[in-house]
């Protein structure tokens, strides 16, 4: 039987690596508003304190997870940091496969739960985060949670890293996971129609990549695109300043220019940078399956994921959009329980009911 890393694993491994100098500092300053009660901004930057940005209902968490910035080194720590966790066994009902790559690739590994000969049942293609670098498809009890809720199948894809892998490596893993489902839908037990593609932050990019290579190869279909805070252009943080008070938390524009030119092969913001690589750059998205994106307001990725949803509803596709006011990179994750983080959650799971639904043959 295959491993799999925890979540928690992967989510230590990017996130709690060690406390950043800002992150004590911005307690400290916290601390000291609370103390004195003072209303007043920073000084000479003209911005509050980001820790008053964030809501209530998240800040506690950041104690636990403080924010580090990435870099070839910071990867190269987090990378074996995951090696010498114990790996623990797939979940009863998880199988592993290994699934063809066109050219000669490696073939990619695929993680399925749900799965029953014979039925037919929704799919959800899942494509996990972790800024294009770093992550697992290993099934966690989020995607567990997925087969219980919708009754459907997942396959998780365990597509291929950067920098040792660049664009468009870890597209043609994702889009020969998503052929594997259609090919072998009767086996898995899957309703073709009523096929999703869900991702978060780096996934969510990888998944918004795969919806254009998959209108434009025309050979399959999505019935819906789930993009929580998807991560959809290379020029946040590099050649487009960001607000002041966003970008601070988990994922900053520092480490936004690291996963992106690891991917691109070329420093994210360049002039150009390959065909359909960066989905924020592509200029037609009509004829792209109805989206649902959800961001934090103070997540690096806010102003990009409005745009994008704006751009998808000029471009006629049918597209909700969730903000979560207070929100950093991985809110949801990171507090489970808050009372917003369920309202969050409700939403995307709603609209991926009522893609299943109006999807069914």
């Amino acid at each position: 039987m295959g491993m799999a890393y925890t979540r928690r694993t992967l989510l230590r491994s990017a996130t709690a690596l060690v406390v950043t100098p800002w992150l004590e500092l911005a307690v400290r300053a916290e601390k000291h508003q609370a103390a004195t009660s003072s209303t007043q901004a920073v000084t000479g930057a003209g911005v509050r304190n980001p820790l008053t940005y964030v809501n209530p209902e998240f800040r506690a968490a950041l104690a636990k997870h403080p924010t580090q910035n990435f870099d070839a080194k910071v990867l190269e720590t987090a990378r074996a940091y995951v090696k010498r966790q114990p790996q623990v066994p797939l979940p009863p009902g998880v199988s592993e496969k290994f699934v063809t790559v066109p050219n000669e690739a490696p073939k990619v590994r695929v993680y399925v739960a749900g799965d029953s000969p014979g039925a037919s049942k929704p799919g959800i293609l899942h494509i996990h985060g972790g800024g294009y670098v770093l992550g697992s498809a290993a099934i966690t009890p989020a995607e567990l949670d997925l087969v219980k809720k919708f009754d459907c199948v997942v396959v998780s894809v365990d597509y291929r890293l950067a920098p040792e892998a660049q664009f468009p490596a870890s597209l043609e893993d994702n889009y020969a996971a998503l052929r594997w489902m259609y090919e072998n839908a009767k086996e898995l037990g899957i309703d073709t129609a009523r096929i999703a593609v869900k991702g978060e932050s780096a996934g969510g990019g990888h998944a918004a990549m795969l919806t254009l290579a998959v209108r434009d190869r025309k050979e399959f279909t999505f019935c819906q695109q789930i993009l929580i805070y998807p991560m959809l252009d290379d020029r946040t943080g590099s050649t487009r300043e960001v607000a002041p008070y966003i970008g601070h938390f988990i994922w900053t524009p520092q480490s936004n220019q690291f996963g992106w030119t690891s991917l691109l092969g070329v420093p994210a913001g360049s002039k150009t940078v390959p065909i359909n690589s960066v989905p924020a750059r592509v200029e037609n998205l009509a004829g792209l399956p109805p989206a649902f994106i959800g961001v934090g307001s103070i997540d690096l990725f806010a102003s990009e994921d409005v745009n994008y949803s704006r751009r998808l509803l000029e471009a006629g596709v049918p597209t909700e959009l969730m903000v979560v006011p207070g929100g950093y990179h991985g809110f949801d994750i990171f507090n489970t329980d808050a009372p917003l983080t369920v309202l969050f959650e409700n939403a995307w799971a709603g609209a991926l009911r009522r893609a299943f639904t109006n999807g069914r043959t």
